[in-house]
């Protein structure tokens, strides 16, 4: 009867340790996604290019959503032109014809590109820091 006991309390106490892990890992989400989007703000920003400053400026990250697959941020600009700057455009002369193409400069994939490599390297900063919390 004792060996029960002894094996419930065990049981008991890796519950409780569990779920407070658990709480941990929930909130690492949020807190790796926002990390890694800021990090690709920044990248963003300063990759824009400047003539007034305007699109810099225009440059926004929107609030966190949970979702059924987890969590999601968004990164946008808010600039009417900022699409042609990003994905290219074509140059019509006055008779409307197509005399050229801007190449665009795709500084929204970039600064994705560097959201997904932020964000390996944040999530395993948080298990550190949380197996660390839980001497693991």
């Amino acid at each position: 009867m004792s060996n029960y006991r002894t094996n419930k309390a065990a049981i008991d106490k890796f519950r409780r340790e569990l779920k407070a892990m658990l709480g941990d890992i929930s909130e690492i989400d949020k807190r790796v996604l926002d990390k890694a989007v800021s990090i690709g703000l920044a990248d963003a920003k300063r990759n824009t290019p400047v003539d007034t400053g305007f699109m810099r400026r225009s440059w926004h990250v929107m609030p966190t959503k949970k979702t059924s697959q987890g969590v999601e941020k968004e990164l946008i600009n808010s600039a009417d032109y900022s699409s042609f700057v990003n994905y290219g455009h074509r140059v019509v002369n006055k008779k409307g014809e197509t005399v050229g193409w801007v190449k665009g400069q795709f500084i929204l994939e970039k600064a994705v590109n560097t959201v997904e490599k932020a964000l390996a390297k944040e999530f395993e900063k948080e298990v550190e820091r949380v197996n660390r919390k839980h001497d693991k």
